[in-house]
């Protein structure tokens, strides 16, 4: 084996990764703590080429000194969005055609195995405060909820770790399952 060189990488300019065509997924950080998260979130968006992400109530916003450390350059070709109130962006998200599902560990979530089983739609994943999760407001007005199953003594996972099996598994059944 033979890792490969940055040039063989054949990564794309930030102009042409704005222009290229985005998968129909929108993260939603719900009042999310931690800078290096939301670097985290920005970061995976940009791996995954998702359409935006929403930052909303007291998420930072770029350009911020722990976004940018872990961003490492995705805040320039993410496209983002604050909203003071996350409500605010959720009814946006709506009216915009998307269904909204919470990432949460919730009554009648669904394990995020199963979203093989549902038809492909514009999708918008919040993600909830490191502490106490998606707000209950939020979680009376999303259309779902989806849940990583887990197995060990801990009952959570950083949100930048399960954000990115998430946004993984909705990217993969977007790309592939056409």
């Amino acid at each position: 084996m033979k890792k490969l060189s940055l040039k063989e990488l054949n990564r794309v300019s930030v102009d042409e990764f704005k222009n290229k065509p985005k998968a129909p997924i929108v993260l939603v950080l719900d009042n999310i703590r931690s800078g290096l998260n939301i670097g985290s979130a920005f970061r995976t968006a940009d791996a995954f080429a998702l359409e935006k992400i929403y930052l909303c109530g007291i998420t930072a916003k770029p350009p911020h000194r722990e976004i940018l450390k872990t961003a490492i350059g995705a805040t320039d070709s993410m496209d983002w969005v604050y909203f003071e109130n996350t409500l605010d962006a959720i009814n946006e998200l709506k009216k915009e055609g998307y269904k909204v599902i919470a990432v949460e560990q919730a009554k009648g979530s669904f394990p995020l195995q199963n979203i093989d089983n549902q038809p492909f739609e514009k999708t918008a994943l919040v993600f909830g405060n490191e502490v106490k999760g998606v707000s209950n407001e939020v979680m009376k007005e999303v259309d779902g909820c989806v849940e990583v199953p887990q197995f060990g003594t801990k009952h959570s996972l950083n949100i930048s770790v399960c954000l990115g099996i998430v946004a993984w598994e909705y990217f993969k059944k977007w790309k592939y399952s056409k």
